[in-house]
């Protein structure tokens, strides 16, 4: 198989550089610091909530349960002017073409998560079968998982020929990989993930399933982030950020924003480049922006769930 940049897989993951965790505390503290007031925070929480996937993966969804978070996707709340919709929603592939009949003629994308999402524990066969499926009912983003436990036994070539495969079965289809960082055990462990998963195809890297904790750390993040960095000084190619499980609030998704502005730069701040796995997370924003025009907040009642 070729290899990006002709480098073997193993020179690869010896490239990933250690990270110093002291210093990626230090620098996620300051980002904590920043303050971000008036027209510029509106701005801020009207740019996150466009960068949202909204997302129901359960054994109980139902096309109803389906069919509501696509309305809502559409509608975030209807007395609120200038609000965008969210990226994407995020569905199993049982679940995607009635996403898709819910979202036609709307600029909001259907993701599906595959390959034995969210333990990954399947053969490839079933995994290729699982995105070939959802990509032909109509995805347009597939969100899969790497085989940690393949990762932590040290067998990348693995990982890498199976994000490949996958990439490959995804067509058009943008490929968000799955790293599940809570499962890493260390932010080295984190940057050899997103190094391999960049390499292999990975049009986006998303630090986790949502199942596990510890999930979207900062310091996750921006250790992520500082792969994609790497990447770009050395090829020139954007790759797409995806922090998921855990961010809930508005002021922790501004903190993220503003990291993602100092690592990456202006470009990266479109949900072309960033998304936010984080559905609970709409709902607070929408407060936070209803109290910014009115001066008032109003009750998490009015809102819905899903």
């Amino acid at each position: 198989m070729k290899k990006e940049l002709q480098q073997s897989i193993e020179e690869l993951i010896s490239a990933s550089p250690t990270i110093d965790k002291v210093g990626v505390e230090e620098r996620v503290a300051r980002f904590q610091t920043r303050s971000i007031k008036g027209d510029s925070k509106l701005q801020a929480l009207k740019m996150g909530l466009n960068m949202i996937d909204l997302t129901t993966l359960e054994g109980k969804d139902t096309p109803g349960k389906v069919q509501q978070m696509c309305y809502k996707a559409m509608h975030l709340h209807d007395e609120l002017a200038n609000l965008p919709t969210v990226a994407a929603v995020c569905v199993y592939p049982s679940m995607v073409k009635i996403a898709k009949s819910a979202l036609v003629n709307s600029s909001v994308k259907v993701a599906s998560v595959s390959t034995a999402f969210p333990s990954g524990q399947a053969p490839l066969s079933v995994k290729l079968a699982d995105t070939t499926f959802a990509v032909n009912e109509g995805a347009d983003e597939i969100d899969m998982v790497i085989s940690r436990g393949k990762f932590l036994a040290g067998e990348y070539d693995y990982v890498f020929d199976e994000i490949a495969a996958i990439k490959a079965a995804c067509g058009n289809a943008r490929l968000k990989v799955i790293l599940e960082t809570g499962e890493l055990l260390t932010l080295d462990n984190v940057r050899k993930a997103s190094d391999l998963a960049i390499y292999a195809g990975a049009d986006f890297i998303k630090t986790s399933t949502g199942k596990i904790q510890p999930a979207a750390t900062m310091q996750v993040t921006f250790t992520m982030l500082l792969a994609i960095k790497d990447y770009f000084d050395k090829t020139g190619k954007m790759i797409g950020m995806k922090p998921a499980g855990g961010i809930s609030t508005a002021k922790l998704a501004i903190h993220n924003l503003v990291m993602v502005k100092e690592v990456l730069g202006n470009e990266w701040l479109t949900n072309q480049w960033f998304r936010f796995g984080a559905s609970s997370l709409a709902n607070d924003i929408l407060m936070q922006i209803r109290k910014l025009e009115t001066g008032v907040y109003q009750s998490s009642d009015y809102f819905s769930i899903d």
